[in-house]
């Protein structure tokens, strides 16, 4: 609440500033005038309710898709009293055209992973985990790797999960031992999403748009390790090197999982090279990669409708249906997807895009408003901010839209509600995990966070 007061004064006098500077920087955009401070309220009022989610418990995209649709009938509006309805029109479609690329790919990629997990593939993992009879600081540096690994393939939120229930089930009472390794999860799982397109939504929104080519994130591999290595040394030193009790855990995968793993990587890969040789966008590899899956399900489905011997007695009675993994899709945050990008998208019809492009670059040099907005980033979810980035219409070189992505994806571990990792794991570990117990390690992670990117400019320097 303090940090919220002191903050004020300069948010009331950007958001004074922003409707000049938009007028300014759009000669396309219409004049707002009332219109454009309704259009700026919703977004506020909405973004609002979504930082009390937690609180009051309305689900994060009921507020933003009420406001999208506000904002664009605001938006309309502006448009047609100056008799440009039609320009209005294509500008909402372009916007919906985005998310609608976006929503595919995902929509495959969650199926997969809801997949995987339901043939016990997470499950094995965890089991195998447990059972090596590590010691605290081991199994510390185990989950923190894998999480770095597995993220850049699979999503962070679905890696935090995973990783956490390995540190609660190992971790017992031992609340030191849990608190630092969710923090090292998260941080993991948040850098190892940076340096891939299949990381995280922000470099999939990059990867879509076509500001960097696939094999150029890469080159964000070692300012992603040390953003994180950094911090987990620092972690790791109060983890106990004592082994816990062994636990035995087993775990069996079912029917068809290695080989839903092996179609999940040839989708991706099949993605990639259509991509980069014919430029077809990546959903449609995604949702083709989802069409297999379907068909290979359909035999999975038809060996356990005829009651194997060896199947357990749930799997005979729950027969494998892809329907089911489909429908079992995090909809609420892929409908925050969809009001958070219409939100911006009707923003920056208006213009203000344009008169916060202006104001950021304008004011500062481009490293270090990217290295804001990475920081902005841990209060605001990085997918607005990254949509409205790519939307300003600025340019930049190649080095700097990797800056700005690294910065996205690694920032929103400077808080534990900065992304969705970690608002999950307070979730699991409630009490152990909290707000204040991340916020009291903010000061190494902020370390990594600006160590990343200095290697990133020494390492890279070639890309600016």
């Amino acid at each position: 609440m303090r940090l919220l007061l002191w903050a004020l004064p300069a948010l009331l006098s950007f958001f004074t500033a922003l409707p000049a500077l938009a007028n300014e920087a759009s000669a396309r955009a219409p004049e707002s005038g009332l219109l454009g401070w309704a259009a700026l309220g919703l977004f506020a009022l909405a973004y609002g309710f979504v930082l009390l989610e937690e609180k009051i418990h309305l689900r994060k995209s009921k507020p933003v898709t009420v406001a999208a649709g506000l904002i664009w009938i605001l938006v309309m509006t502006a448009f047609a009293h100056e008799g440009r309805s039609e320009e209005g029109a294509a500008l909402l479609r372009h916007t919906l055209t985005e998310f609608a690329e976006l929503m595919l790919f995902l929509l495959a990629a969650m199926t997969y992973v809801n997949t995987m997990e339901e043939r016990g593939l997470f499950n094995a993992l965890r089991a195998k985990l447990v059972s090596q009879g590590l010691s605290y600081r081991a199994l510390f540096w185990a989950c923190g790797g894998i999480a770095f690994c597995l993220s850049p393939i699979a999503d962070n939120l679905t890696t935090a999960l995973v990783l956490g229930a390995v540190a609660t089930a190992v971790g017992g009472d031992n609340k030191k031992f849990i608190t630092a390794s969710f923090i090292n999860i998260v941080v993991a799982a948040n850098a190892g999403g940076a340096f891939s397109p299949f990381g995280d939504i922000t470099t999939l929104m990059v990867w879509q748009k076509g500001v960097v080519p696939f094999q150029d994130f890469f080159a964000l591999f070692i300012p992603a390790l040390i953003s994180w290595l950094i911090p987990a040394w620092a972690l790791s030193l109060s983890v106990a090197k004592t082994t816990p009790p062994a636990l035995e855990e087993k775990a069996r995968i079912k029917k068809g999982g290695y080989a839903i793993a092996a179609l999940f990587m040839l989708t991706i890969t099949t993605t990639v090279v259509l991509h980069q040789t014919l430029h077809v966008p990546p959903f449609l590899g995604m949702i083709t990669g989802l069409g297999f899956l379907k068909i290979y399900g359909f035999f999975i489905r038809r060996y356990e409708l005829r009651g194997r011997p060896d199947l357990s007695p749930a799997d005979q009675q729950k027969p494998f249906d892809i329907f089911v993994n489909l429908s079992r899709i995090e909809w609420d945050t892929m409908m925050f997807f969809y009001g958070v990008m219409l939100c911006v998208g009707g923003l920056g019809a208006m213009g203000y895009l344009g008169g916060l492009s202006q104001a950021l670059y304008g004011s500062m040099s481009e490293t270090a408003a990217h290295t804001a907005i990475g920081a902005i980033s841990a209060v605001i979810d990085n997918i607005p901010v990254m949509f409205a980035v790519l939307n300003m219409g600025h340019e930049h070189s190649t080095g700097q839209w990797l800056l700005v992505t690294l910065t996205t994806g690694i920032g929103g571990s400077l808080l534990s509600i900065g992304s969705a990792a970690g608002v999950a794991l307070m979730g699991q570990a409630r009490g152990l995990y909290t707000f204040g117990s991340h916020l009291k390690w903010s000061w190494v992670i902020a370390i990594g966070y600006l160590s990343g990117i200095g290697a990133h400019l020494l390492i890279n320097q070639r890309m600016f």
